[in-house]
């Protein structure tokens, strides 16, 4: 099936799509920017990202799947791929950041696992 083959409104569908996860990506890059505390600043590129990235997948899934003749394989492993790494990073991040501050004896949050 080639480019042309594909009806307008799924072509719609996915330009929707990939704006929207366009959009989503660029708010959590303007959280980063705007945002001061480390601790505010993370939480905005994570699901800004994610939920970009989903988007983006969804109408890469929508589209390759009807050019090709078959379910896009690839497009679920990228968004396994991603979809994991980019919660965890998120969360490494802020423990480390927290441990860093405990130990400049800055006021943090107690621990919820020593309770």
């Amino acid at each position: 099936m080639m480019e042309h083959d594909i009806p307008d409104w799924v072509q719609a569908i996915v330009g929707i799509l990939v704006v929207a996860g366009s959009l989503l990506a660029f708010i959590g890059a303007l959280g980063l920017v705007r945002l001061r505390s480390f601790f505010r600043r993370v939480h905005a590129p994570a699901l800004g990202a994610t939920y970009g990235n989903w988007c983006i997948v969804f109408a890469m899934l929508l589209y390759f799947s009807l050019a090709q003749g078959t379910i896009a394989t690839f497009a679920f492993l990228m968004s396994g791929f991603i979809g994991l790494t980019n919660p965890i990073t998120s969360i490494f991040l802020m423990r480390t950041a927290l441990f860093r501050k405990r130990q400049m004896g800055a006021k943090v949050p107690p621990s919820l696992s020593r309770r």
